[in-house]
This record gives C-alpha cells, structure tokens and sequence, in this order.
C-alpha cells in the first residue's frame, strides 16, 4: 500500500468517481468507502493514509461516529469535509479544513499539503505551524526545497541556505532542526551582518569576566548556547575575514575558547548558515574565504524570489489572513481582479513585502473586501494573461470569511446598519440625476447604488440568487462574487 492513500467517505456515486479522477491525478491512491458504517472493516491499514475526505455519511450521527474513530486512532488522520455545513462537524476535532464541490485540482493539492503538515505537527509533536508560512505554495520550486528539508534534515551535514532577502531562509533552518535528531535541543540564531565585527567573537564563543573593557561578568556564546542542538548563522557573507577563520577552526576540529580564556570547550552543534550575497563572487574579491564556503556548502539549498513562483502568491495571503485572524487583529479579503495584480507585482521584498502588505490592508479595510482599485498605487499593476497555473489557484482559494472574529452583537446590526448608511450616502449624494455643489465620489456613489440594487433583487427574490442574477441581467457568478464584495449575506442557491 502507498503512504499517500487518501480516504474517502462518500455517498454519491457521481463524487465518489470524480474524487478518484482528481486523487489520482496527484499521484495518491484513492481509498473508496462505499458504505460508512462498515469502513473500518474495508482499510487494512491507517497509516498509510495521509488524509480523509468525508462527504456524505447518511446522516450526522454516523459522520460524527466516523471522525471520532479517525481523530482517536493512533494515527491521528487529518480529515477534509465535502459540502458539510454542519458547525459542529466542521469544528470537530481533528478536521483541519472543508472543501466545496466541484473540486479543482489547486484546492485539492493544497489539501494535501496541509494534511501533510499537519501529519508532520503530529508526528514531532513540536512544530510549530507557523514555521511553514513562508514555505506554502504548489510550485515546483518551492516543492523542491520541501523535499531537499526532508532529505537532508535528519543528517549531520551543514547546509547553506541561499536566497533574496525575505525569502524565509529562517523558516527553512527552523525546519530543518525540527525535523532533525536535535529537536529537543535549542536552535540558536544569530545575524552576523547585524553585529559589530569586534563583539562578534564575544557573541558566538563567549567571553570571561574581564577579557575586555566592559566584560564585567563571564559570558556564554552562541556556540555554547545550541550545545546538541542547531546554530543558525544567518548573513555569512557579511562575517568579517578574520571571524572567519575562527569559525573555519571550529567547523574543522569542534572546539572553540571563550575570549579571555585558554579552556577548550567541545562544539556538539549542528551549524546551518544563510546568506542573501553571490559567495562566489565574495571569493573572487577576497571578501570570503573559500574553505570556509566550502565547508559550509555541504548541502545547499536556494530559496525562490516570490516573483519566480506567482501560483503560491494566493496560497501565500490566505495563509497570512490566517495568521492575523489566529491573533485576533482582524480580517480582510481580496476580490480576483486585485489578487490578479498582485501576482502581476514582482515583489522585490519577496514574502516579507507581502506580508507587510496584507497586513496594511486589513489596517486599512477591516473586515472588508480589497479591490484593484483600492490597493496602494504601486501594487495596482496590469499586465498580459496570467498563467493558466497562477489563475487556477486565483480561483480555487477560498475566500476567507468577512466577519469572522467580529462580536455577535456587531455582526447581528452589521448589514442593518450598512443598509441604513448605504441608503443615506445615496440620498444625500443626489441618487437621481443632481450632482451636489460640493460634488461626490462617483466611486462611492456608483458602489452605495450598486449594493442598494443588489439588495433589492435579493429581497424581490426571496434570496434566491439565480433569480437575483436574471433580474440584474448579469451572471450568477458575477452576482456571487459582488455579494461578496459587499459583504451581503444570502443563502447561495
């Protein structure tokens, strides 16, 4: 049996053969559950399945019954919901997401992914979620230093990361002591482009008391800092020539003296170096050492820029939305056509930059919707077609809820009180033909009729949103999509 079967629990014959199409073509095998209240019976081993799709069950009590054996079982199956609006089963322990039918292929593979990390969290029982962040996303780069992490992270060899800065070369050396034999030892990091070149032997070796003015008390190291466990020096290229040649030392032979001191200490670390500078270059100017290089260039890793891999931008700001909304400071979404531009920007700041960006956003509309029009000037790009890669996973990621970590008290008078405004924005503009002598904001103006209108149809249609659709003379999915925008809550035929 294969280590990526996947599960799945379906009552619809038509779903089920769909399911199987897509499982397959992400290199899984399908596991086929026809009856539910017999699956156990129908899988010989558990632990070969890296995660479950239940759909339906044939009722709530035997779906509950069949997460609770999955969530309990030693090996702890992370489970994907197919069209389960039920709170209580989307909200059960174990269940990490839901998918909507029909499937496309972007959201099952991100699917994946998540189940197999949340694998990797149960199985180190330490790591931490948020060490993935930067290292979300489908595409093949960043599927490949996903899989040289997992090559070389149980070894003993040093690596050097390489990369942009704001790639997350961090996140790849935390990932790589996690996932190491030293887990359960410290990861130590230092940025050695941050720190003056005459403190910097002080700062790794340590240093007695009065080894120098100022040392009134003896010091540790980094180096005595990670003993068993992982140091990280981050920014190599910026160590100065003779720092270097002490580290080589170390690397060599494994044994260091704090400043000030003749005592040889053991050096039991693991050392994981990074830089954003061409080392090659620094070679050939004399600014690095080419022994040192080499003894850290053991096993290289490159980072992608951000702007070589725009399929994960979407998977990236969903994925930042998270993390804001985990730490309660609000919630923001993008319309298509701004994540559209957004995958045109070419992110010199890489995924740093977009972070920083989302987080602007969500300061400037909270709880809102983020449209082309509305994103700072520099990020409001367009330009020719997008992949059909990058616009697959444009329209494959959910959109994240607009209210989500609002008060119920707020979220009840929410619409009211946008109805009231909206109404009283229109009138005062003039909603008929006048324009005031003050003038108006025709964008605002065109968007407060717009949400009025859209309103109406909805209530002329009891809600039905097809029905909405054929009034406004416009698509459904067009509809679907400014009721989102406006944050309008119906039920979506």
């Amino acid at each position: 049996m294969s280590s990526n079967n996947v599960l799945v629990v379906e009552g619809d014959t038509s779903r089920r053969e769909m399911l199987s199409t897509l499982i397959e073509f992400i290199n899984c095998q399908p596991i086929i559950v026809e009856e539910p209240e017999i699956w156990f019976d129908q899988i010989d081993d558990l632990g070969n399945i890296v995660m479950a799709i239940i759909g339906d069950c044939g009722g709530q009590h035997i779906t509950k019954q069949l997460l609770r054996e999955l969530v309990n079982h030693e090996a702890r199956i992370p489970v994907f919901t197919l069209d389960l609006p039920d709170a209580d089963i989307l909200n059960f322990p174990g269940t990490i997401g839901s998918l909507r039918y029909p499937i496309k292929y972007p959201q099952l593979n991100n699917a994946l992914q998540q189940a197999t990390i949340y694998r990797g969290q149960t199985e180190t029982n330490e790591l931490n979620g948020s060490l993935f962040r930067s290292l979300v996303g489908n595409s093949h780069a960043i599927k490949m230093v996903q899989r040289m992490i997992d090559q070389v992270a149980d070894s003993e060899a040093n690596v050097l990361i390489l990369g942009e800065s704001g790639t997350g070369k961090e996140v790849v050396a935390r990932n790589l002591h996690h996932f190491s034999s030293r887990r359960d030892k410290p990861f130590v990091p230092v940025n050695c482009g941050a720190i003056p070149g005459e403190l910097l032997e002080s700062e790794l070796f340590g240093h007695e008391k009065g080894a120098f003015t100022g040392a009134i008390t003896a010091r540790k190291g980094r180096f005595e800092l990670a003993e068993g466990g992982t140091l990280f020096l981050d920014e190599i290229g910026d160590m100065p020539l003779p720092m270097q040649v002490k580290l080589l030392r170390v690397l060599q032979e494994r044994t260091y003296e704090r400043v000030g001191s003749n005592k040889t200490q053991t050096a039991n670390v693991r050392v994981i170096a990074a830089t954003h500078r061409n080392l090659d270059e620094y070679i050939a100017d004399g600014r690095f050492r080419e022994d040192l290089f080499y003894r850290l260039n053991v096993f290289p890793i490159e980072m992608p820029a951000l702007r070589e891999r725009p399929e994960d931008i979407p998977l990236l700001v969903n994925e930042l939305i998270k993390r804001i909304e985990h730490e309660n400071r609000g919630t923001v979404r993008f319309s298509p056509a701004a994540m559209t531009s957004l995958c045109h920007y070419p992110w010199p700041g890489n995924v740093r930059e977009l972070a920083n960006v989302v987080e602007r956003l969500v300061i400037l509309y909270p709880y809102g919707t983020v449209d082309f029009d509305d994103l700072p000037e520099k990020y409001s790009l367009e330009g020719e077609e997008l992949p059909e890669q990058v616009l697959a996973t444009i329209n494959a990621v959910p959109v994240p809820e607009m209210h989500r970590n609002l008060p119920e008290t707020v979220i009840g008078s929410a619409e009211t009180q946008l109805d009231k405004q909206a109404a009283e924005r229109a009138e005062d503009s003039g909603a008929a033909t006048s324009i005031p002598e003050d003038g108006l904001d025709l964008k605002e103006h065109l968007a407060n009729l717009e949400y009025l209108l859209i309103k109406q149809a909805l209530d002329e249609t009891e809600g039905i949103v097809a029905h909405a659709a054929q009034k406004l003379k416009m698509r459904r999915t067009t509809l679907v999509e400014k009721m989102r925008k406006y944050g309008i809550q119906r039920e979506v035929d």
